[in-house]
């Protein structure tokens, strides 16, 4: 099972770590690696927090650290800093060919479920009666 979890390489780990916040008063953070990995983890599977596996800690401690970061602009400022300090790429692409949707966006139970697309609503005839009159009282009779 370890082998389909996500940690973060040493190259990736020594280019993050000297971002992360340090000397904050409280208790010890767990280990900084194991959580940004369960993090990404999460973020890379879009499994739920609380379905991450046990190997990368408590899943309230990986939720808690990626919004409680979020919220101060942590994760902004390691991505700009890591950002900054590599070279631009000559070309750059997006794939977007990947989207996930919540289970609950495939329909609603609400209405007959029989939506004409718009493609067909161009086409087809006009749905509007005041349209034809409209139209005729327009055109140049006389």
């Amino acid at each position: 099972m370890s082998r389909h979890l996500f940690w973060l390489s040493d190259e990736a780990w020594a280019a993050i770590e000297p971002h992360l916040p340090r000397g904050r008063p409280g208790k010890p953070r767990v280990d900084d690696r194991t959580v940004i990995s369960g993090i990404l983890h999460v973020l890379k599977t879009g499994c739920r927090w609380r379905d991450v596996p046990a190997a990368y800690g408590p899943p309230t401690t990986i939720y808690n650290r990626y919004n409680r970061w979020a919220g101060h602009g942590i994760w902004q400022r390691l991505f700009e800093k890591i950002a900054a300090s590599g070279a631009v790429p000559d070309e750059l692409s997006i794939d977007s060919s990947h989207v996930k949707a919540h289970r609950s966006a495939a329909g609603s139970k609400r209405g007959s479920g029989k939506k004409r697309s718009a493609a067909r609503a161009v086409a087809g005839p006009a749905r509007s009666i005041a349209w034809p009159t409209i139209a005729a009282d327009r055109s140049p009779s006389r």
